[in-house]
């Protein structure tokens, strides 16, 4: 046996007296990383593969365990029984105590409108999915059995389809897993937490669901989108259909849906109606975010907001001031709350016992998979049946010839356990045919009654023969599930309850921009990155700019309030931000810190501050090893709110400048060891890669580097033909007196 790593010193953590004592009362030591992988690992691994994360037929172990119960209770095709009942049952498989079996019910429940296609039919108050506060009745009030879409979900469970499990004391069989009859993993919306990761699964229709994986079985290169347009959710509500979006996390299984509110405008009693919100959200959140925005003064197009949901379903009411306009208020609403969300995929799910990130066709591709294996043993099961049948029946026709020969062995043998020996020696057939034979009544020994049974024997082989060829073609196979996918859609299908909006991202962000009042301001920027914007009514007004200890001006413009602004930080990355984003300031005040208020990482600095402008022109970076980087500003913009761009400049040398220009220009580059180079940036091609490494501008000497860059205009060179060069890079030339930056004004006394 091979000798056990020595775990480092640094690693040991000694245990003191109060925890683990040896027999005499001394202290033990014990390796961190051996406890948490005795003690912890094996509690992630059973909170991943035994509670958090869904399987392949979309239901966790407390679902299926729930579900299976109710099986058993005939709750199926009988009547409702009382909540508490089903629940005390499920005990027998899921050991978690009643309230945590009782919310699962919730959840699979019709009442709550979780599940496009809900589990169990209920009856009694079981809360609601879009309600925070509107609690669910004790289990000892409600009523619940199955609902008919479960046939789906049990179909062929008892002809082995899938493997029977001991339960927690060995007491009782459970299914591993449920033979759905369709790809329920993706027909039910799943969010689970486990150690150290997750899982969110969004809700399809049905009836789409089934159609792409009949067009995936028939050819694997379908194009999704065709039959999938996007998630349906039970609470409905709008889809802002992104394609590209769309088609990524149908290819990756991560991303995220935007989701929107549906409403209409009541002209009679001047009043929105708010009829679906997103999946993703709680009509206490809206209210509550609505209030907190007339508080703030930000919405004053509102003169009273309540919840009307009642029996006939969710219901949000605005009654609205005299002029406001209706559609610039939701589009304000959408900004400011989650009246407009996303919902964020991650289709997590276990194969096998093990954890996987996967797209739609690939998920598609494992359940089809998973059912063929079902089918087959299905098909095998009812195989064996027939077969026993089969081989009962042809010993029941051996008897055919002599009958009387039969009952007179039977009479003429005196010791009963001799009765079957003797049948089996009589008519050349096995013990278990014997054994058949000798259980007829005595009623049925008759010629009509054998002949009658044994014609079974052609329709049995036929049968066993058409299975088996089934067994043995996998069109044959694929047939079978395409032909219960279709059944399944026809019996269960409905219509879409979440509608699908295109082209609306031009519309949201022109609106947005006429509610940004625009007026002139001029903004300051330090050195430690705290920034200021300041009206001119209230610069004339004021006396000096403060500063933090040590902190100084980098510099100053003036521009206006709808301006976007480019933070480039030190980590080679982009923060993008409004004007209208920072409240106004004051001379006085040190201005907001712009490193915490963009919600820079740690330690991330601000580098550069450039006015985007109209996204016209172009970022000069330069950099310290002399190269210099032009990249059109219009690689910063985004259709989307993105606040956060990475890689927004080249990683390879440490930057030195950043110039937002609207033309070419004539700029000055210095080295540190005292030369220059004039060089226009007409000079130098775009690149469209933000992070280009730039072409090569100054030729640097051994232990050289760029220091500086400035425009000529403010360079104050006197002999600009010494340093100009027409091709590049370049050498430069030595600095004189004259032209150098740090050049003193000397005053005359």
């Amino acid at each position: 046996m091979a000798k056990k790593k020595q775990e480092p010193e640094q690693n040991k953590k000694k245990i003191s007296t109060d925890g683990i004592m040896g027999l005499h009362g001394s202290t033990t030591e014990q390796p961190i990383s051996e406890t948490l992988e005795i003690n912890y690992m094996p509690y992630a691994m059973s909170v991943i593969v035994s509670r958090a994360i869904p399987e392949i037929d979309g239901f966790k172990p407390s679902h299926r365990k729930l579900l299976y119960t109710m099986y058993k209770m005939g709750l199926l095709s009988g009547g409702r029984t009382k909540s508490a009942n089903i629940v005390g049952q499920t005990m027998r498989l899921n050991p978690h105590g009643d309230a945590a079996i009782y919310e699962t019910m919730v959840r699979l429940a019709k009442g709550n409108e979780t599940l496009l296609h809900p589990f169990v039919d209920s009856k009694g108050n079981f809360g609601k999915v879009y309600s925070r506060d509107m609690a669910y009745a004790a289990s000892r009030y409600t009523e619940a059995k199955l609902d008919p879409i479960c046939t789906e979900i049990f179909k062929d469970i008892d002809c082995d389809t899938v493997d029977m499990v001991d339960n927690y004391d060995a007491t009782m069989k459970e299914p591993a897993l449920l033979p759905t009859t369709f790809p329920n993993v993706l027909v039910s919306a799943n969010q689970g937490i486990a150690v150290g990761m997750a899982s969110n699964i969004c809700s399809f229709n049905l009836k789409e669901i089934c159609e792409t994986t009949i067009a995936l079985m028939k050819n694997p290169d379908h194009d999704i989108l065709e039959t999938l347009p996007g998630p349906d959710f039970s609470t409905g509500g709008e889809l802002l259909f992104d394609e590209a979006a769309t088609r990524d996390i149908y290819s990756t299984g991560r991303g995220s849906f935007k989701l929107r509110a549906k409403w209409h405008y009541v002209k009679q009693g001047n009043l929105i109606e708010i009829t679906e919100i997103p999946y993703s959200t709680a009509t206490e959140v809206i209210m509550d975010k609505v209030a907190d925005l007339i508080k703030a003064g930000k919405i004053k197009e509102i003169s009273d907001m309540r919840d009307e949901t009642d029996l006939g379903g969710l219901k949000l009411t605005i009654d609205l001031k005299r002029g406001a306009d209706p559609d610039k208020l939701m589009q304000k609403l959408f900004r400011m709350t989650t009246l407009q969300d996303s919902f964020a995929c991650n289709f997590n799910v276990l194969i096998a016992g093990m954890p996987r990130v996967m797209g739609v066709g690939e998920i598609l591709g494992e359940w089809t998979a998973w059912r063929t294996d079902c089918v087959k043993r299905r098909i095998y099961f009812q195989i064996q049946k027939k077969e026993d049948r089969l081989h009962l029946l042809k010993g029941l026709e051996r008897i055919l010839l002599d009958i009387d020969k039969a009952i007179a062995i039977i009479r003429e043998t005196e010791l009963e356990n001799e009765v079957i020996p003797n049948l089996m020696i009589g008519f050349g057939i096995d013990e278990i045919q014997a054994n058949y034979v000798a259980e007829i009544k005595l009623r049925n020994i008759n010629k009509e009654y054998i002949l009658k049974q044994t014609k079974a024997i052609s329709e049995l082989e036929k049968e066993i023969a058409e299975l088996r060829s089934v067994l043995g073609s996998h069109t044959k196979l694929q047939n079978v599930i395409i032909k219960e996918l279709q059944q399944v859609a026809e019996k269960f299908g409905q219509p879409r309850k979440t509608e699908i909006i295109c082209n609306t991202e031009e519309i949201e962000q022109e609106e947005e921009q006429e509610e940004i009042p625009d007026y002139p301001v001029t903004m300051f920027v330090s050195k430690e990155g705290y920034m200021k914007k300041i009206t001119p009514q209230s610069l004339r007004m004021s006396g000096e700019q403060k500063f933090k200890e040590g902190d100084s001006l980098r510099f100053s413009v003036e521009t206006t309030n709808r301006t976007e602004i480019l933070v480039f930080s030190d980590q080679c990355q982009c923060y993008k931000a409004r004007l209208s984003d920072f409240e106004d300031g004051k001379a006085s005040l040190l201005g907001d810190y712009l490193p915490q208020t963009l919600g820079m990482d740690q330690g991330e600095n601000v580098a550069y501050v450039l006015l985007a402008g109209d996204y016209k022109g172009f970022v000069l970076f330069v950099f310290e090893n002399g190269k210099v980087a032009k990249v059109p500003i219009s690689a910063y913009e985004t259709k989307t709110n993105r606040r956060k761009l990475t890689g927004a400049y080249s990683d390879k040398s440490p930057l030195k400048a950043a110039f937002a220009m609207d033309a070419d220009e004539q700029m000055v580059v210095y080295s540190s060891d005292g030369r220059a180079v004039i060089f226009s940036t007409a000079q130098l091609l775009p690149k469209t890669t933000r992070s280009t490494q730039g072409v090569s501008v100054m030729s640097l000497k051994k232990k050289a580097a760029v220091i500086r860059a400035l425009p000529l205009a403010d360079s104050g060179i006197v002999n600009e033909s010494r340093y100009r060069t027409k091709s590049i890079p370049a050498a430069g030339a030595l600095l004189r007196d004259e032209d150098s930056p740090e050049k003193q004004i000397s005053f005359e006394v």
